[in-house]
């Protein structure tokens, strides 16, 4: 079958609203015609062959970004990129001496990269309609708009990034949340737990989350995720890290960007683990355990230790939340590292009340909690660093600033 390109800058923006795994007829679905999202002229390709997601950018480093993105249906898919505007490279996963292929989740790193460069990249996905063991047949090919993503520099000296959690399945709040940031720039996203009630399946994870960050943010910078108790429900709950390429591919993980050390923490459930809710298929008490003994590790590292500001960002804070298990726990297993280690600031949710905690007999150092999920007391929370000082503000989603931080790094 001869390959055709489909140009996509208004069809997948309105085919993401609509629902694209719902496509029918020609793989429009018919809020989009509606909508009249698609150009008269538009090349129209086999019924459900579309982009279920907008590419996204995730795991950055100075030399290599990881790009994202999900098909409807089964794809050899691939990533155009270069310099100057130029799509000149070709870059697809291999594992093993195979190209990965017949798959709709996509998780392509570029690497070898310069640090501090800009560049164009668009992703293409050719259809797999037939995979047998010596017979491969091809559909057609679709194709990305054209975006562009800056690497890492090698040593910046500042670095600055936005904060969200608590969003609760609610995704109208990417949008109006990020509006508030007022188009300064950001290095990257960290979206801070909770985004979802529960884990239900991967649709609920591209229309509650990746199309709205498609829309807003993530074609061009990066987020990083960490769960959230509420990201521990739900059968699709085993699946979820599937769609995200974190530092050390785990849920929690640390990396160094320009004068800031990030120790990120996974604090799992709010309750102890035989609560019957639970059914019996949970072990937070020793997943905590196993990450506090990582931690011990992690604060005695060169890079922890030489950098300017130490920042733990995780979802339950363990002051400020009440004596639940969860917080206790964490308070206990990770409390008396942050203190011997002198960390400078800690970021957390859950609490659903937005607050800045100063520094006091408990915990030596602030403690900022983001609200939410509902309107009315939704957080942004912007935090910039440079070699001397680190500022955090933190606006409710009616654009008034509910918190504000100024620390003086100690090194």
């Amino acid at each position: 079958m001869k390959n055709k390109s489909l140009h996509r800058r208004d069809f997948l923006g309105n085919l993401s609203k609509a629902g694209l795994l719902g496509a029918v007829g020609l793989g429009i679905a018919p809020a989009a015609l509606k909508a009249g999202g698609l150009p008269e002229d538009a090349p129209l390709v086999a019924a459900g062959h579309t982009f279920a997601t907008k590419p996204y950018l995730q795991c950055p480093t100075p030399t290599s970004m990881t790009i994202m993105w999900i098909t409807a249906k089964p794809c050899y898919s691939w990533v155009e990129y270069g310099e100057n505007g130029q799509l000149d490279q070709k870059a697809h996963h291999l594992t093993d001496g195979m190209v990965e292929a017949y798959e709709r989740l996509n998780k392509i790193a570029l690497e070898g990269l310069k640090p501090g460069t800009t560049y164009s990249y668009r992703v293409k996905s050719k259809e797999i309609t037939e995979f047998l063991p010596y017979k491969l047949t091809y559909g057609d090919t679709i194709e990305s708009e054209v975006y562009t993503f800056t690497t890492q520099a090698l040593s910046p000296k500042e670095v600055s990034w936005l904060v969200l959690n608590d969003i609760h399945d609610r995704p109208a709040s990417f949008g109006a949340l990020l509006a508030l940031n007022k188009g300064e720039k950001a290095d990257y996203l960290f979206l801070n737990g909770d985004m979802f009630d529960y884990q239900t399946d991967e649709q609920q994870v591209i229309d509650h989350m990746l199309t709205p960050l498609g829309e807003h943010f993530s074609t061009s910078a990066p987020f990083i995720f960490v769960r959230g108790n509420h990201e521990t429900r739900g059968k699709y709950r085993m699946h979820l890290h599937e769609h995200f390429d974190n530092p050390e591919h785990r849920n929690y993980f640390q990396y160094t960007w320009g004068p800031v050390h990030f120790t990120v923490l996974d604090t799992g459930e709010d309750k102890t683990d035989d609560t019957p809710v639970y059914a019996g298929i949970v072990d937070f008490d020793r997943y905590r355990s196993q990450q506090a003994e990582w931690l011990k590790r992690v604060v005695q590292s060169t890079a922890f230790k030489q950098a300017k500001f130490r920042v733990v960002m995780m979802h339950i804070p363990h002051y400020h939340s009440g004596d639940w298990h969860g917080p206790m726990d964490c308070r206990a297993k990770f409390g008396p590292i942050f203190e011997q280690a002198k960390i400078d600031l800690l970021i957390s949710g859950h609490t659903h009340k937005y607050g800045v905690h100063e520094k006091q007999a408990d915990h030596s150092y602030p403690i900022v909690i983001g609200g939410g999920p509902k309107e009315g007391n939704r957080t942004l929370i912007k935090v910039k660093a440079t070699q001397t000082e680190l500022h955090l503000r933190m606006w409710k989603d009616d654009g008034t600033e509910v918190g504000k931080l100024q620390l003086k790094t100690k090194r």
